[in-house]
Protein backbone atom coordinates (compact mmCIF):
# COMPACT_ATOMS: atom_id res chain seq x y z
CA UNK A 1 0.00 0.00 0.00
CA UNK A 2 2.64 2.47 -1.08
CA UNK A 3 1.93 5.94 -2.37
CA UNK A 4 2.47 4.89 -5.98
CA UNK A 5 -0.25 2.26 -5.60
CA UNK A 6 -2.81 4.97 -4.91
CA UNK A 7 -2.53 6.40 -8.44
CA UNK A 8 -1.00 9.73 -9.34
CA UNK A 9 -4.35 11.45 -9.88
CA UNK A 10 -5.70 10.21 -6.54
CA UNK A 11 -2.56 11.22 -4.67
CA UNK A 12 -2.56 14.66 -6.30
CA UNK A 13 -6.25 15.11 -5.42
CA UNK A 14 -5.57 14.26 -1.77
CA UNK A 15 -2.68 16.72 -1.57
CA UNK A 16 -4.54 19.54 -3.32
CA UNK A 17 -7.70 19.21 -1.22
CA UNK A 18 -6.21 18.31 2.19
CA UNK A 19 -7.91 21.26 3.90
CA UNK A 20 -11.24 21.17 2.03
CA UNK A 21 -14.62 20.14 3.41
CA UNK A 22 -15.13 16.46 2.60
CA UNK A 23 -18.90 16.66 2.08
CA UNK A 24 -18.51 19.50 -0.42
CA UNK A 25 -15.73 17.62 -2.21
CA UNK A 26 -17.89 14.51 -2.53
CA UNK A 27 -20.44 16.51 -4.53
CA UNK A 28 -18.06 18.56 -6.64
CA UNK A 29 -15.58 15.80 -7.52
CA UNK A 30 -18.08 13.03 -8.27
CA UNK A 31 -17.06 11.15 -11.43
CA UNK A 32 -13.63 12.80 -11.66
CA UNK A 33 -11.54 10.72 -14.05
CA UNK A 34 -8.61 8.78 -12.61
CA UNK A 35 -9.45 9.56 -8.97
CA UNK A 36 -10.49 6.86 -6.51
CA UNK A 37 -12.87 9.27 -4.82
CA UNK A 38 -14.09 7.12 -1.85
CA UNK A 39 -10.50 6.33 -0.91
CA UNK A 40 -9.35 9.93 -1.41
CA UNK A 41 -12.16 11.29 0.75
CA UNK A 42 -11.31 8.82 3.53
CA UNK A 43 -7.68 10.00 3.42
CA UNK A 44 -8.57 13.69 3.49
CA UNK A 45 -11.05 13.23 6.35
CA UNK A 46 -8.64 10.92 8.16
CA UNK A 47 -5.78 13.39 7.98
CA UNK A 48 -7.99 16.20 9.24
CA UNK A 49 -9.15 14.09 12.18
CA UNK A 50 -5.59 12.89 12.88
CA UNK A 51 -4.36 16.46 13.30
CA UNK A 52 -6.74 16.70 16.23
CA UNK A 53 -6.58 13.18 17.66
CA UNK A 54 -3.24 11.76 16.49
CA UNK A 55 -0.73 14.56 15.86
CA UNK A 56 2.29 12.23 15.65
CA UNK A 57 0.50 10.14 12.99
CA UNK A 58 -0.66 13.24 11.12
CA UNK A 59 2.98 14.29 10.80
CA UNK A 60 3.62 11.22 8.60
CA UNK A 61 2.21 11.90 5.11
CA UNK A 62 2.17 8.26 4.00
CA UNK A 63 -0.19 6.98 6.71
CA UNK A 64 -3.33 5.31 5.32
CA UNK A 65 -6.57 6.12 7.13
CA UNK A 66 -9.75 4.01 7.45
CA UNK A 67 -13.33 5.21 6.83
CA UNK A 68 -14.49 8.14 8.94
CA UNK A 69 -16.40 6.15 11.58
CA UNK A 70 -13.28 4.14 12.46
CA UNK A 71 -11.30 7.35 12.90
CA UNK A 72 -13.89 8.78 15.27
CA UNK A 73 -14.01 5.57 17.32
CA UNK A 74 -10.27 4.97 17.61
CA UNK A 75 -8.29 6.03 20.68
CA UNK A 76 -6.79 9.48 20.77
CA UNK A 77 -3.05 9.95 21.16
CA UNK A 78 -3.71 11.35 24.65
CA UNK A 79 -5.54 8.28 25.91
CA UNK A 80 -3.12 5.89 24.18
CA UNK A 81 -0.16 7.58 25.86
CA UNK A 82 -1.95 7.44 29.19
CA UNK A 83 -2.50 3.68 28.82
CA UNK A 84 1.18 3.30 27.95
CA UNK A 85 2.16 5.15 31.15
CA UNK A 86 -0.03 2.78 33.18
CA UNK A 87 1.48 -0.22 31.46
CA UNK A 88 5.04 1.02 31.94
CA UNK A 89 4.48 1.46 35.68
CA UNK A 90 2.74 -1.87 36.29
CA UNK A 91 5.03 -3.77 33.97
CA UNK A 92 8.03 -3.62 36.23
CA UNK A 93 5.95 -4.48 39.29
CA UNK A 94 4.88 -7.72 37.59
CA UNK A 95 8.41 -8.97 36.99
CA UNK A 96 9.34 -12.04 39.00
CA UNK A 97 12.92 -10.86 39.53
CA UNK A 98 15.01 -7.73 38.80
CA UNK A 99 16.71 -9.58 35.90
CA UNK A 100 13.44 -10.73 34.35
CA UNK A 101 13.25 -8.15 31.55
CA UNK A 102 9.94 -7.73 29.72
CA UNK A 103 9.85 -8.27 25.98
CA UNK A 104 6.53 -9.43 24.51
CA UNK A 105 3.19 -7.64 23.96
CA UNK A 106 0.09 -9.01 22.21
CA UNK A 107 -2.81 -6.84 21.05
CA UNK A 108 -5.65 -9.27 20.32
CA UNK A 109 -7.99 -6.65 18.83
CA UNK A 110 -5.68 -4.55 16.66
CA UNK A 111 -8.24 -2.47 14.75
CA UNK A 112 -6.73 0.69 13.29
CA UNK A 113 -3.65 0.09 15.44
CA UNK A 114 -3.44 3.35 17.38
CA UNK A 115 -3.24 1.81 20.85
CA UNK A 116 -0.88 -0.88 19.58
CA UNK A 117 1.49 1.68 18.07
CA UNK A 118 1.95 3.39 21.45
CA UNK A 119 1.75 0.39 23.80
CA UNK A 120 4.30 -1.59 21.78
CA UNK A 121 7.07 0.93 22.37
CA UNK A 122 9.79 -0.57 24.56
CA UNK A 123 8.93 -4.20 23.79
CA UNK A 124 11.35 -6.41 21.91
CA UNK A 125 8.42 -8.08 20.17
CA UNK A 126 4.83 -6.89 19.69
CA UNK A 127 2.10 -8.80 17.84
CA UNK A 128 -0.94 -7.09 16.35
CA UNK A 129 -3.86 -9.50 15.85
CA UNK A 130 -6.87 -8.52 13.74
CA UNK A 131 -9.48 -10.62 11.95
CA UNK A 132 -10.24 -8.13 9.14
CA UNK A 133 -7.77 -8.42 6.29
CA UNK A 134 -8.08 -4.82 5.05
CA UNK A 135 -7.19 -3.50 8.52
CA UNK A 136 -4.19 -5.83 8.66
CA UNK A 137 -3.00 -4.52 5.28
CA UNK A 138 -3.33 -0.93 6.44
CA UNK A 139 -1.63 -1.71 9.74
CA UNK A 140 1.34 -3.39 8.03
CA UNK A 141 1.78 -0.32 5.85
CA UNK A 142 1.34 2.19 8.66
CA UNK A 143 3.64 0.42 11.11
CA UNK A 144 6.43 0.49 8.49
CA UNK A 145 5.80 4.20 7.96
CA UNK A 146 6.04 4.75 11.72
CA UNK A 147 9.31 2.83 11.93
CA UNK A 148 7.92 0.07 14.15
CA UNK A 149 10.53 -2.63 13.57
CA UNK A 150 9.27 -4.78 16.46
CA UNK A 151 5.73 -5.18 15.10
CA UNK A 152 4.29 -8.40 13.67
CA UNK A 153 0.85 -8.42 12.03
CA UNK A 154 -1.34 -11.53 12.28
CA UNK A 155 -4.66 -11.77 10.45
CA UNK A 156 -6.63 -14.18 12.61
CA UNK A 157 -9.46 -14.47 15.11
CA UNK A 158 -8.31 -13.50 18.60
CA UNK A 159 -9.53 -16.79 20.08
CA UNK A 160 -7.62 -18.87 17.52
CA UNK A 161 -4.36 -16.99 17.98
CA UNK A 162 -4.66 -17.23 21.77
CA UNK A 163 -4.85 -21.03 21.53
CA UNK A 164 -1.30 -21.42 20.24
CA UNK A 165 0.62 -18.19 20.98
CA UNK A 166 3.57 -18.09 23.34
CA UNK A 167 3.18 -16.62 26.80
CA UNK A 168 3.41 -12.83 26.81
CA UNK A 169 4.25 -10.14 29.31
CA UNK A 170 1.14 -8.15 28.39
CA UNK A 171 -2.06 -8.87 26.46
CA UNK A 172 -4.22 -5.92 25.44
CA UNK A 173 -7.85 -6.08 24.26
CA UNK A 174 -10.35 -3.51 23.07
CA UNK A 175 -13.34 -5.77 22.34
CA UNK A 176 -15.81 -4.59 19.70
CA UNK A 177 -18.88 -3.04 21.29
CA UNK A 178 -21.34 -3.63 18.45
CA UNK A 179 -23.64 -6.59 17.82
CA UNK A 180 -24.18 -8.42 14.52
CA UNK A 181 -26.72 -5.77 13.47
CA UNK A 182 -24.36 -2.86 14.16
CA UNK A 183 -26.09 -1.79 17.37
CA UNK A 184 -24.05 -0.61 20.34
CA UNK A 185 -23.49 -2.97 23.28
CA UNK A 186 -22.05 -2.16 26.69
CA UNK A 187 -21.99 -5.38 28.72
CA UNK A 188 -18.65 -7.19 28.65
CA UNK A 189 -20.36 -10.48 27.78
CA UNK A 190 -21.94 -8.89 24.68
CA UNK A 191 -18.63 -7.67 23.23
CA UNK A 192 -16.44 -9.45 20.67
CA UNK A 193 -14.31 -11.32 21.55
CA UNK A 194 -16.01 -12.61 24.70
CA UNK A 195 -13.46 -11.56 27.31
CA UNK A 196 -15.25 -13.38 30.14
CA UNK A 197 -14.94 -16.79 28.48
CA UNK A 198 -11.33 -16.07 27.47
CA UNK A 199 -10.29 -14.77 30.88
CA UNK A 200 -8.78 -18.00 32.32
CA UNK A 201 -6.62 -18.40 29.21
CA UNK A 202 -5.68 -14.72 29.15
CA UNK A 203 -4.48 -14.84 32.75
CA UNK A 204 -2.44 -17.97 32.03
CA UNK A 205 -0.88 -16.51 28.90
CA UNK A 206 0.14 -13.09 30.27
CA UNK A 207 1.35 -11.48 33.47
CA UNK A 208 -0.78 -8.43 32.81
CA UNK A 209 -4.05 -8.15 30.87
CA UNK A 210 -5.29 -4.66 29.98
CA UNK A 211 -8.89 -4.33 28.74
CA UNK A 212 -10.47 -1.18 27.30
CA UNK A 213 -14.22 -1.05 27.91
CA UNK A 214 -17.09 1.31 27.19
CA UNK A 215 -17.18 4.42 29.42
CA UNK A 216 -20.92 3.74 29.72
CA UNK A 217 -20.25 0.54 31.67
CA UNK A 218 -20.50 0.62 35.47
CA UNK A 219 -16.99 0.04 36.81
CA UNK A 220 -18.24 -1.94 39.82
CA UNK A 221 -20.02 -4.42 37.55
CA UNK A 222 -16.90 -4.66 35.37
CA UNK A 223 -14.83 -5.58 38.44
CA UNK A 224 -17.42 -8.13 39.56
CA UNK A 225 -17.68 -9.69 36.08
CA UNK A 226 -13.91 -9.94 35.65
CA UNK A 227 -13.28 -11.18 39.18
CA UNK A 228 -12.22 -8.78 41.93
CA UNK A 229 -9.39 -11.12 42.91
CA UNK A 230 -7.81 -10.60 39.46
CA UNK A 231 -8.16 -6.82 39.21
CA UNK A 232 -5.00 -4.78 39.69
CA UNK A 233 -6.29 -1.34 38.70
CA UNK A 234 -9.36 0.37 37.24
CA UNK A 235 -8.98 3.64 35.31
CA UNK A 236 -11.83 5.97 34.38
CA UNK A 237 -10.26 8.26 31.79
CA UNK A 238 -11.69 11.61 30.70
CA UNK A 239 -10.26 14.12 28.23
CA UNK A 240 -11.20 17.77 28.74
CA UNK A 241 -13.86 16.61 31.21
CA UNK A 242 -15.52 14.18 28.79
CA UNK A 243 -15.45 10.54 29.88
CA UNK A 244 -13.74 8.51 27.13
CA UNK A 245 -12.57 5.12 28.42
CA UNK A 246 -12.89 2.56 31.16
CA UNK A 247 -9.65 0.60 31.54
CA UNK A 248 -9.31 -2.53 33.68
CA UNK A 249 -5.92 -4.14 34.34
CA UNK A 250 -5.85 -7.73 35.56
CA UNK A 251 -3.21 -10.21 36.65
CA UNK A 252 -3.17 -13.65 38.23
CA UNK A 253 -0.21 -12.31 40.22
CA UNK A 254 -2.54 -9.98 42.15
CA UNK A 255 -3.89 -12.94 44.14
CA UNK A 256 -0.57 -14.79 44.27
CA UNK A 257 1.23 -15.19 47.63
CA UNK A 258 4.56 -14.44 45.91
CA UNK A 259 6.65 -11.48 47.01
CA UNK A 260 6.29 -9.69 43.67
CA UNK A 261 2.50 -9.53 43.98
CA UNK A 262 2.76 -7.44 47.16
CA UNK A 263 3.86 -4.52 44.97
CA UNK A 264 0.33 -4.26 43.57
CA UNK A 265 -2.08 -1.94 45.35
CA UNK A 266 -5.50 -2.54 43.74
CA UNK A 267 -6.87 0.95 43.09
CA UNK A 268 -9.42 2.99 41.18
CA UNK A 269 -7.96 5.92 39.23
CA UNK A 270 -10.21 8.85 38.28
CA UNK A 271 -8.28 10.66 35.55
CA UNK A 272 -8.93 13.85 33.62
CA UNK A 273 -6.46 14.73 30.86
CA UNK A 274 -6.21 18.42 30.12
CA UNK A 275 -3.83 20.30 27.83
CA UNK A 276 -0.47 20.02 29.54
CA UNK A 277 -1.88 18.65 32.82
CA UNK A 278 -3.16 15.41 34.32
CA UNK A 279 -5.60 15.36 37.25
CA UNK A 280 -5.81 12.07 39.15
CA UNK A 281 -7.76 10.91 42.20
CA UNK A 282 -6.76 7.46 43.46
CA UNK A 283 -9.08 5.36 45.64
CA UNK A 284 -8.12 1.91 47.00
CA UNK A 285 -10.41 -0.74 45.53
CA UNK A 286 -10.90 -2.06 49.06
CA UNK A 287 -13.12 1.01 49.57
CA UNK A 288 -15.21 0.38 46.47
CA UNK A 289 -18.29 -0.62 48.47
CA UNK A 290 -18.19 2.79 50.16
CA UNK A 291 -17.75 4.91 47.06
CA UNK A 292 -20.82 7.01 46.45
CA UNK A 293 -22.84 5.14 49.09
CA UNK A 294 -21.99 6.80 52.40
CA UNK A 295 -24.58 9.02 54.04
CA UNK A 296 -23.91 12.75 54.27
CA UNK A 297 -21.89 13.83 57.30
CA UNK A 298 -20.62 17.36 57.90
CA UNK A 299 -16.85 17.37 58.23
CA UNK A 300 -15.40 20.52 59.73
CA UNK A 301 -17.34 23.10 61.71
CA UNK A 302 -20.84 24.40 61.13
CA UNK A 303 -19.62 27.95 60.56
CA UNK A 304 -17.62 26.81 57.53
CA UNK A 305 -20.68 25.03 56.12
CA UNK A 306 -22.93 28.03 56.74
CA UNK A 307 -20.68 30.66 55.15
CA UNK A 308 -18.81 29.01 52.27
CA UNK A 309 -16.61 31.05 49.95
CA UNK A 310 -15.97 28.47 47.23
CA UNK A 311 -17.99 25.85 45.36
CA UNK A 312 -16.57 22.81 43.54
CA UNK A 313 -17.90 20.48 40.85
CA UNK A 314 -15.92 17.20 40.44
CA UNK A 315 -14.64 16.26 36.99
CA UNK A 316 -16.39 13.72 34.75
CA UNK A 317 -14.29 10.73 35.89
CA UNK A 318 -15.04 11.32 39.56
CA UNK A 319 -18.72 11.82 38.75
CA UNK A 320 -18.67 8.54 36.84
CA UNK A 321 -16.88 6.71 39.66
CA UNK A 322 -19.14 8.08 42.36
CA UNK A 323 -16.25 8.24 44.83
CA UNK A 324 -17.25 11.54 46.40
CA UNK A 325 -16.20 10.62 49.93
CA UNK A 326 -12.64 10.14 48.71
CA UNK A 327 -12.58 13.85 47.85
CA UNK A 328 -13.34 14.74 51.47
CA UNK A 329 -10.57 12.37 52.58
CA UNK A 330 -8.10 14.08 50.26
CA UNK A 331 -9.22 17.64 51.06
CA UNK A 332 -10.13 17.96 54.78
CA UNK A 333 -11.68 21.43 54.35
CA UNK A 334 -14.10 20.17 51.70
CA UNK A 335 -17.74 19.71 52.68
CA UNK A 336 -20.53 17.98 50.76
CA UNK A 337 -23.62 20.12 50.35
CA UNK A 338 -25.92 17.09 50.59
CA UNK A 339 -25.85 13.34 49.90
CA UNK A 340 -27.11 13.60 46.32
CA UNK A 341 -25.92 17.04 45.27
CA UNK A 342 -22.42 15.96 44.13
CA UNK A 343 -21.32 19.54 44.81
CA UNK A 344 -18.86 20.68 47.46
CA UNK A 345 -18.13 23.88 49.38
CA UNK A 346 -15.26 25.24 51.46
CA UNK A 347 -14.16 28.40 53.21
CA UNK A 348 -10.63 28.11 51.78
CA UNK A 349 -9.72 27.83 48.11
CA UNK A 350 -8.41 24.44 46.96
CA UNK A 351 -6.17 25.26 43.95
CA UNK A 352 -5.64 21.65 42.81
CA UNK A 353 -9.25 20.49 43.07
CA UNK A 354 -9.94 17.84 40.36
CA UNK A 355 -12.77 19.62 38.60
CA UNK A 356 -14.27 23.09 38.26
CA UNK A 357 -13.88 25.69 40.99
CA UNK A 358 -16.04 28.76 41.62
CA UNK A 359 -16.05 31.67 44.03
CA UNK A 360 -19.45 32.13 45.63
CA UNK A 361 -20.81 35.66 45.32
CA UNK A 362 -24.28 35.10 46.81
CA UNK A 363 -26.61 32.37 47.98
CA UNK A 364 -30.39 32.50 47.93
CA UNK A 365 -33.45 30.35 48.45
CA UNK A 366 -36.31 30.31 45.95
CA UNK A 367 -38.12 32.96 47.95
CA UNK A 368 -39.22 35.62 45.45
CA UNK A 369 -37.95 38.54 47.53
CA UNK A 370 -34.57 36.89 48.12
CA UNK A 371 -34.28 35.94 44.45
CA UNK A 372 -35.01 39.44 43.25
CA UNK A 373 -32.31 40.87 45.50
CA UNK A 374 -29.71 38.18 44.71
CA UNK A 375 -30.24 38.43 40.94
CA UNK A 376 -30.22 42.22 40.79
CA UNK A 377 -28.14 43.34 37.79
CA UNK A 378 -27.83 39.79 36.36
CA UNK A 379 -29.39 39.30 32.91
CA UNK A 380 -27.72 36.05 31.81
CA UNK A 381 -26.11 33.05 33.51
CA UNK A 382 -24.83 29.50 33.01
CA UNK A 383 -27.25 27.36 35.02
CA UNK A 384 -26.78 23.84 36.38
CA UNK A 385 -29.18 21.85 38.55
CA UNK A 386 -28.20 19.01 40.89
CA UNK A 387 -30.78 17.22 43.03
CA UNK A 388 -33.25 20.03 42.28
CA UNK A 389 -36.98 19.79 41.39
CA UNK A 390 -36.72 22.02 38.28
CA UNK A 391 -34.83 21.33 35.07
CA UNK A 392 -32.32 23.85 33.74
CA UNK A 393 -34.84 25.16 31.18
CA UNK A 394 -37.61 25.40 33.77
CA UNK A 395 -35.37 27.27 36.20
CA UNK A 396 -34.05 29.60 33.50
CA UNK A 397 -37.63 30.48 32.59
CA UNK A 398 -38.51 31.04 36.26
CA UNK A 399 -35.48 33.29 36.77
CA UNK A 400 -35.98 35.08 33.41
CA UNK A 401 -32.29 34.83 32.53
CA UNK A 402 -30.57 34.37 29.17
CA UNK A 403 -27.98 31.63 28.67
CA UNK A 404 -24.25 32.38 28.89
CA UNK A 405 -22.19 35.16 30.37
CA UNK A 406 -19.73 35.08 33.28
CA UNK A 407 -22.22 34.21 36.03
CA UNK A 408 -22.73 30.59 37.07
CA UNK A 409 -25.76 29.48 39.07
CA UNK A 410 -25.88 26.07 40.77
CA UNK A 411 -29.32 25.06 41.97
CA UNK A 412 -29.42 22.22 44.47
CA UNK A 413 -31.00 20.90 47.67
CA UNK A 414 -29.06 21.19 50.93
CA UNK A 415 -28.86 18.80 53.87
CA UNK A 416 -31.98 20.39 55.39
CA UNK A 417 -33.93 19.76 52.11
CA UNK A 418 -33.95 23.49 51.40
CA UNK A 419 -33.79 24.48 47.72
CA UNK A 420 -30.84 26.81 47.36
CA UNK A 421 -29.06 28.69 44.57
CA UNK A 422 -25.33 29.42 44.60
CA UNK A 423 -24.49 32.42 42.41
CA UNK A 424 -20.84 32.11 41.44
CA UNK A 425 -17.95 33.29 39.29
CA UNK A 426 -15.69 30.70 37.68
CA UNK A 427 -12.10 30.60 38.89
CA UNK A 428 -9.66 30.57 35.97
CA UNK A 429 -7.13 27.81 35.22
CA UNK A 430 -9.61 24.99 35.69
CA UNK A 431 -12.14 23.35 33.40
Amino acid sequence: MKNEEWGCATLRFIQEHSEDDVKTLALKAHGLEGVDLPFALDQIAGRQTARRKLPSWAAVDSIVYPPHISMEQCSSEQTALYKKSVLDRLHWLSLRSPNDVSSFLIDLTGGFGVDFSFLSRGFRKAVYVERQEHLCDAASHNFRCLGMDNAEVVCEEAEDYLDYCDNADVIYLDPARRDSHGGKTFAISDCTPDVISLLPTLLKKARLVMIKLSPMLDWRKAVADLGEENVVEVHIVSVDNECKELIVVLSSLSSSPSTSSSAFCPSLYCVNILTGTLSTLVVPLSRQSQCGKQEFAVSGNQETAAFPAFLYEPNASIMKAGCFDALCDRYPHLIKIAPNSHLFISSEEIPDFPGRSFSIDKTTTMNKKELRKALSGITSANIATRNFPLSVNELRKRLKLKDGGNTYIFATTDINTCHILYICAKISNNI
